[in-house]
């Protein structure tokens, strides 16, 4: 049962945690994404790290260097410095981003009583890598990741 495999000492965010703090959360701790819960602690979204790397844009300077004219020479500089602070602006204000703005919202989740096979179906099926474990009452109280799957089988874990 996944009740028996899960972690219950789980790393949770809240939807208005900036991504900057959830980014470095996640790397403090090691994991590559988390449940997201209201003040309930109803589950109401998963952060990942692929969450937060879809909301970067990938900057790079726009300034061809080949064969440039002899203005372009004199104008260069000016170019790359209004790249650079642009670059700075746009990674400053994605920091302060909230994670509810990107977090996935439509969650799978599964219950203690589960099976580790429907753990390992459910994550099969719906191509993602960690389960948050609600009660009935759709309140946060574990997660089941494919570590703790392949974890489970290597022990022989039912």
């Amino acid at each position: 049962m996944i009740e028996n495999i899960m972690e219950k000492n789980v790393i949770k965010f809240n939807e208005l945690d900036k991504i900057v703090d959830v980014a470095q959360s996640l790397r403090d701790n090691n994991i590559s994404g988390g449940p997201v819960v209201d003040e309930n602690n109803k589950v109401v979204g998963i952060i990942s790290e692929g969450d937060i790397m879809r909301l970067l844009e990938v900057h790079h300077p726009r300034i061809n260097l080949i064969l440039p004219a002899p203005l372009d020479l004199i104008e260069l500089p000016i170019k790359m410095k209004y790249e650079l602070d642009t670059i700075a602006e746009d990674m400053q204000r994605d920091a302060s981003t909230v994670i509810d703005q990107i977090m996935t919202k439509k969650v799978i989740k599964i219950g203690p009583e589960a099976s580790i096979s429907d753990a390992a179906e459910l994550m099969d099926k719906h191509k993602v890598n960690r389960l948050p474990v609600t009660n009935g009452e759709g309140k946060l109280i574990g997660i089941i990741t494919r570590g703790d799957i392949i974890g489970a089988m290597v022990r022989g874990d039912e």
